[in-house]
């Protein structure tokens, strides 16, 4: 049997795990907590911060070893544009100045034990 609902959860739930791990490596290096999981049509993002008056839209990636290559690899060009239309949506919805706000796109990236914070990754 196949039980498709339940494997989502579970992913949910791991991908959770993970996020949490990089908010609080991310909160110990002096940046500050947004927001969690904004999904949109097109896209979500992981975790929003503020590293002085910059926003910063985190994409956490696991994998639990390297033998199909390193978490970070993960994050495709595809993947990159659903992000940042994400992070224009989510801007937006904060009436942000989308042409006036400082920000970028890091990457926490988890391979095996091996954590690799990536700041302004793509």
């Amino acid at each position: 049997m196949h039980y498709p609902n339940l494997i989502q959860k579970n992913n949910k739930k791991i991908g959770k795990h993970y996020e949490d791990i990089a908010c609080q490596y991310l909160l110990k290096q002096g940046l500050s907590f947004i927001a969690q999981n904004s999904q949109y049509r097109l896209g979500e993002i992981d975790l929003i911060m503020r590293d002085k008056q910059c926003l910063v839209f985190v994409e956490v990636r696991y994998r639990k070893n390297d033998n199909y290559g390193n978490a970070e690899m993960t994050v495709t060009l595809s993947k990159q544009n659903k992000i940042k239309q994400a992070a224009q949506l989510w801007m937006l919805s904060e009436n942000m100045n989308i042409d006036n706000t400082e920000f970028r796109f890091d990457i926490f990236a988890i391979t095996g034990k091996n954590q690799k914070w990536i700041i302004n990754a793509f």
